[in-house]
């Protein structure tokens, strides 16, 4: 049975993309199956992952919609080792539609339950605000992965987080916590992020991921060439980083 989460901030710019696919990659480097849900109008995770938008006949949006399943509408990335369910521009017109269909939140998860017997981890890519993709996402999932810089305003976003993940678990999710907080773009030199990744540490306890993801080049170009940074240059210290962040997420879902 799978174990299905958000990757969500609302500040935008912050790493969401980057974590799910390389987080992906890394647990299918462990044997793990998996599927990357593409929640994002603007399809990021599905370039990243090595499809192509062109040959791209069904997608989420037709999934929300009813007209197509999960298993219709996924398609193999053979680079990385995972399953994506695309988005295209066509999601962002979705949220129009489905304000006036019934169970509009929880279409996601009707369509999850006919093939979460067949992954591991269901990773959802989810946009960087709080609209009807995102609550989808968070009434599908069983918990939230939190990737952020050790920024001061990404404190400030951090606690709306923290309040929207409260009222889906109160009202309409009793599944949903959040799983854990990940440092990405993580610079050591940098005494300002020094002082909030002590802060994350001594607030947030153990929520807060071991493993820290560097500032990395590598990571950076990755997308360029349609795949994550782990199957692009594994080597490098991004790309490790993720890996070992793939172990620590597994051995932490064994203990949950």
């Amino acid at each position: 049975m799978a174990r299905i989460f958000c990757i969500a901030n609302q500040k935008g710019g912050v790493g969401k993309t980057t974590t799910t696919v390389n987080l992906a990659a890394g647990l299918a480097r462990i044997g793990k199956r998996v599927l990357v849900v593409d929640l994002d109008p603007q399809g990021n995770a599905k370039m990243g992952s090595g499809i192509d938008k062109r040959k791209l006949e069904l997608s989420i949006y037709d999934v929300l919609l009813e007209s197509a399943t999960i298993a219709e509408a996924t398609r193999r990335s053979d680079k990385a080792g995972y399953d994506v369910l695309g988005a295209n521009r066509e999601l962002a017109g979705a949220e129009v539609e489905l304000v006036e269909l019934d169970r509009r939140d929880r279409r996601l998860k009707a369509a999850l339950a006919g093939v979460v017997s067949e992954y591991d981890f269901v990773l959802i890519d989810c946009p960087p605000s709080l609209s009807l993709l995102t609550l989808n996402g968070l009434c599908s999932a069983h918990g939230v992965i939190v990737p952020m810089q050790c920024e001061y305003f990404a404190l400030e976003g951090l606690s709306d987080l923290v309040n929207t993940i409260k009222q889906v678990h109160a009202n309409l999710n009793a599944d949903l916590q959040i799983i854990g907080l990940l440092r990405v773009m993580y610079d050591p030199r940098i005494t300002l992020q020094q002082q909030v990744s002590e802060q994350l540490k001594s607030h947030f306890g153990d929520k807060v991921f071991n493993t820290v993801i560097p500032r990395n080049v590598r990571l950076a170009e990755a997308p360029s060439y349609g795949v994550p940074g782990v199957v692009f240059d594994a080597h490098s210290k991004g790309a490790q980083a993720f890996i070992d962040f793939a172990h620590e997420m597994a051995q932490r879902i064994e203990t949950m």
